[in-house]
């Protein structure tokens, strides 16, 4: 008996599924989930597969397949250790096993018994939505999470924080439920035009301690208060850094899409994690003075922003660790990935359209 009770105990230290992992792990019916969702310090996590995801899942939930051989190693990168793990899946089954292998490596985690379709026999509420989520690790530790919402529109989370970049409620047929989110503490708008600009969005964003970031003519369109920032101007808001840089048209033909020195781009400094948020522009010569970039948020819609051309030579002199191009429209971004090979640049094409 003594060595059974140790060989499940080794399992679950391999982070295997055993009866020594799980109880370290609660469960919650449809009820107690509900309340746990509400709680700013828990994470909800599915772990069926993306095919499952895609056909509907709690809304806010991050997803895992926990079948994946680097489940553990991906959820150590996703997950921060001093949140709950609230955990479902289909039918309970697959989510206790993830419960009992998370719990097996530290976290804490609560399964939601009956998973989703028990959740769905409740007529709790659940989405289509399927924003792609990348997550980093600041310098101390803290996670950042990124959510591709569409175009220009970056959802981030960061310390129970949640930071907003140029939020639109819609954009051709996609629609953003920014009232299913949390309210931002910061909104940050590089200009007017309306991929960028939505008051109804902002509204909804926006409660009592949110702080607007914008330039000149977004702050005259918007009316309400907000901090101006112009090109080349900084502020500190808490613990975030914040540098406007200058976006804009520079090629012969296209200066009147976006005028130098109307339209910010903003640099977040974030416990040391560097992030560029380049908004409309070309590959501008003030580019080079941009330095120490972990993450780079780049256009490619020619004529607007740039052309992939333009994106590649932008990417090489602002050599960020992690590239994602985005704001692209209908532009062909697949040979990109090869052009930047061998730069150390991590290119990543995300869903934003």
């Amino acid at each position: 008996m003594k060595m059974k009770k140790y060989f499940a105990c080794l399992m679950a230290a391999l982070g295997l599924n055993t009866a020594c992992a799980q109880a370290n792990y609660e469960n919650a019916d449809v009820k107690g989930f509900a309340e746990l969702m509400n709680d700013p310090n828990v994470v909800v996590l599915d772990v069926r597969t993306a095919d499952e995801f895609k056909e509907g899942h709690l809304v806010g939930a991050l997803n895992i397949d926990q079948t994946q051989s680097d489940f553990i190693e991906k959820a150590k990168v996703a997950l921060p250790t001093d949140k709950t793990i609230a955990v479902y899946c289909r039918s309970g089954r697959r989510s206790a096993s993830a419960a009992g292998r998370l719990a097996a490596v530290g976290y804490k985690a609560v399964n939601l018994k009956g998973g989703i379709i028990a959740w769905k026999e409740a007529k709790k509420p659940v989405t289509t939505d399927t924003y792609e989520v990348d997550v980093f690790k600041t310098k101390s530790g803290k996670t950042v999470k990124f959510h591709a919402l569409v175009h220009a529109s970056i959802r981030i989370e960061y310390d129970g924080k949640e930071i907003e970049i140029d939020p639109v409620t819609k954009l051709g047929n996609k629609t953003i439920d920014y009232s299913a989110m949390p309210k931002a503490n910061y909104i940050f708008l590089t200009h007017e035009h309306g991929d960028h600009f939505d008051k109804e969005a902002i509204k909804l964003l926006t409660g009592e301690k949110t702080q607007l970031v914008m330039n000149k003519r977004c702050a005259e369109m918007y009316g309400g208060p907000c901090a101006v920032l112009y090109n080349n101007q900084s502020a500190t808001l808490g613990d975030i850094n914040v540098d406007a840089v200058p976006a804009y048209n520079n090629s012969e033909g296209r200066t009147q899409f976006h005028p130098k020195g109307r339209d910010n781009g903003y640099i977040l400094t974030i416990d040391g994690l560097r992030i560029y948020i380049a908004s409309d522009t070309e590959d501008i010569p003030e580019m080079q003075d941009i330095k120490d970039i972990d993450i780079a948020f780049m256009p490619c819609n020619q004529p607007y922003t740039m052309t992939t051309e333009q994106l590649v030579k932008a990417a090489k002199t602002v050599k960020p660790k992690v590239l994602f191009p985005y704001h692209y429209g209908q532009t062909d971004l697949s040979g990109i990935p090869s052009q930047l090979k061998g730069s150390g640049i991590d290119v990543r094409i995300r869903h934003y359209e």
